[in-house]
Order: structure tokens, then sequence, then C-alpha cells
């Protein structure tokens, strides 16, 4: 359980600061827009996702088990947390994900880290692609410029309001999510080591104000940025509320804990390294307690955030750390700026992240596997879209143990990067 942290700072160099300086920098770039995008998307304030990239992102490599891993809000997170807001309002979210930390703490106490291998990997794979849908259709307001009272939150409710809004279509607004998308594909295949997503939505933000298009901005919607981190506060935890969101908290920590441990599998294999599990559950419970003191969203480790700081250069957890200042530093001089960023370029950002989370490359492969496990992807990914996140967990999660026990002679699941 000990922090990888307290085993490399024996013997660390400058050399070291340095280049985990370069990679900490390189990543905040990348963590900026997103962050702001999924707090956006999530139904929450903005300045939500700063914090939680900030505070989050801080204690997981601080306090956790791999020496790259990047912590943060995330797309996994924005079907539940869009959910908990409007069925709880956002105070519920909070102590939903206090609550959740503090059963990933209790996970990490009983050294349950390894558990997420009983996970069936189709039903990781079809409530990840279900959750792609959901983030691209809440996404489709924006890019099309859209002007709605109000998106409902359920999916098929969903894409009806959308055609009943169709008449609003703003052509400014999709030309400015679809050059923002454009450029982010091209300059990840020209220049991969440039924050390519900060280069595309500056730029396309740059174009909505120099050209004076009638396209929303972050400020113009929601108002101006913080430009401080707000004071902590314990959240009500009252007895009947607690009981009334210990589900969302399940979900939040199930997400957060199988989410992380994935994350911090595969990054092993790009270092050739050996993550401590059960460290990292316990940081991944302090993280999102520290979120949600600071009124931030649920935290866990960013696969794509995570490939990023490794192909950066960085090597230990004070990449993650200069990560977190790093946004910190933003949020303190430049988030006049950051407001200024068009909303089509964020909805156009997360549909891309969208589409990279349900691997299109895999889908032939999981069309070849066995019946029954194309079944369970396709059950699951189903019930997320259309059900609730929750039951198709629960289900798929079930049928996929009671599959395995039918067939003890399945070779173990082959985790495999997914880019969030």
């Amino acid at each position: 359980m000990k922090p990888k942290l307290m085993t490399v700072l024996p013997g660390y160099s400058r050399a070291d600061l340095s280049r985990d300086t370069l990679a900490g920098v390189t990543v905040a770039m990348v963590a900026l827009p997103l962050s702001l995008a999924i707090a956006i998307a999530s139904g929450a304030d903005p300045g939500a996702g700063l914090v939680t990239a900030i505070i989050g992102g801080f204690l997981v490599s601080l306090l956790g088990g791999s020496r790259v891993q990047i912590g943060g809000p995330t797309g996994a997170f924005i079907v539940v947390v869009y959910g908990t807001i409007i069925a709880h309002g956002y105070d519920g979210l909070v102590i939903a994900t206090f609550m959740a930390g503090v059963l990933l703490l209790i996970a990490g106490a009983l050294k349950a880290g390894k558990l997420v291998a009983l996970v069936p990997e189709p039903v990781i794979n079809g409530f990840t692609i279900g959750i792609a849908v959901i983030i691209a259709a809440s996404q489709l307001k924006d890019l099309l410029g859209l002007t709605m009272a109000e998106v409902p939150a359920d999916f098929l409710p969903k894409i009806a309001a959308l055609w009943d809004a169709r008449d609003t279509f703003n052509g400014a607004a999709l030309a400015t999510g679809l050059g923002t998308m454009v450029l982010i594909v091209l300059l990840r295949r020209a220049a991969p080591r440039l924050p390519g997503l900060v280069v595309a939505v500056g730029l396309g933000s740059a174009a909505v104000a120099l050209l004076s298009l009638p396209v929303d901005t972050i400020q113009s919607r929601f108002g101006a940025l913080p430009a401080t981190l707000p004071m902590p506060a314990l959240p009500d935890l009252s007895l009947a509320r607690m009981q009334e969101l210990l589900p969302s908290a399940v979900v939040i920590a199930f997400l957060a804990g199988v989410e992380s441990l994935l994350s911090a599998m595969v990054a092993d294999r790009m270092i050739a390294g050996k993550h401590r599990p059960n460290a990292e559950m316990l940081a991944q419970g302090a993280a999102n307690i520290g979120s949600s003191l600071f009124g931030g969203l649920p935290v866990t480790g960013a696969i794509a955030r995570t490939a990023t700081n490794v192909r950066a250069g960085g090597r230990t957890p004070v990449a993650g750390l200069v990560h977190a200042a790093t946004i910190l530093l933003v949020m303190l001089v430049a988030a006049p700026l950051a407001g200024k960023l068009a909303m089509p370029a964020l909805a156009g950002l997360l549909i891309l992240t969208a589409w990279n989370m349900s691997e299109p490359h895999k889908w032939r492969g999981y069309m070849a596997g066995r019946r029954s496990d194309v079944g369970l992807l396709g059950l699951t990914m189903v019930l997320t879209v259309l059900a609730d996140l929750t039951v198709a967990i629960a289900v798929g999660v079930a049928l996929g143990l009671a599959l395995r026990l039918a067939r003890r002679d399945a070779p173990p699941a082959d985790w495999t990067p997914r880019d969030k």
C-alpha cells in the first residue's frame, strides 16, 4: 500500500525533475480542455472540472500506486454524474462522490484491488460503448447550435427533443465544431507530441471571436470561470440523504476503481513497470473525498492522459503533481482566457473522445468472439443507453460471472489501452 512517490524519491535527480516537469506541463494542456468539456457535459459548472483535475489529480499522484497515473474527471463518469445531478441536485453529487471515496478507501484497506480481474471484458466493453453513445448524443445540441429550453436526460426523449429543435440549427456552430474535430485529428497525426487538443480548441475559439460568429462560449453561457480554488466544506451527510444516494455512490466507486486499475495496467505495459493496486484504490478514495470537499466531480485514472504522460517522458508521480499545479496556475492567471473557449469546439472534442472510447477498430474482433460474449456486450450496451448504468453494470457483471463459471477453461481477459 506504499505510494509509488515514496519509492521513487530516494535518488531522484535534477534530470528526472526536468523530464517530469515537461511531461506534466504537456499532459496539463491535454487535461485542461477535457476537464472543462467533461464538466459541462455532466451538467456541472465548468469550473468544477478544473477543481477536479487539480485536487483529484494531485492526490492520485501523491498517494497512488502507479508511477505515471494521471487522475481527473473522465468521460466514463458523464452519464452517472449527469443522472445524479438531475435526480438529486449538485449537492447530491458531492455527497455521492464523498461516499464513493469512503467506499474506495474501505476496498483498498481490504486489499480488493485485484478483484477488477473478475469483471468480464465484454461488460466493460459494452458499457464503455454505451457511455460513448450517450456522450456523443449529449453533444449534438452544442455541435449543431440548437436552442432548447431543456434537454431531457434519457436517450430516446433527448433524440426526439433534438429533432424537434432542428429549426434552430446554427451553421456557424457546426462549422466551428467540425473544424475543431478536423484539426484535432490532423494534429494527432502530424504532430503527436504537440498539445493538439488545446491548439485545436483554441484556434476554433479564436475564429469565433475574430469573426464575431453567433456561437456560445463558456463565459457567455456560464459566466466567468473561477480564478481561485473554493474553500473546502463538508457536505451534508444526513442519514436519510446518504441512504438515498448510496446507489449512485456505489456506481461511482465501481467506475473509479475499474477505470483507475485498468489505466494503471495499461501504464505498466508502456513503462514495463508494476503498479500497486491497493495503494491505487486508497489514492482514488482519498482523491474522491478531496474532490468532493472542494465541490468537484468524481475522480479516476484517465487512460489517455496517462498515456500522454508516458509518451511525453513522465516516469514518476512528480509529473502528475506538476500536471495538477499547471492547471492551478492556469486557473489563477488565465481563467478569463479559458472562458472564451467556444461551446461547439468543446462539443467536437467530446464527440471525438466518445468515438475513441468506443474503440471502433476492435468492433470486428468483438463480433468474431463467442456468441455469449457478443450477447453480453450488446445487452450491457443497450441497458447502458436505454435503461440505467447501475442496471447495466449489475446485470452484466452477474451474467458475465455466471458465464465464466460455466466455462472455467476460458483464458483470462486481455486488457488493452482505451483512448479516453
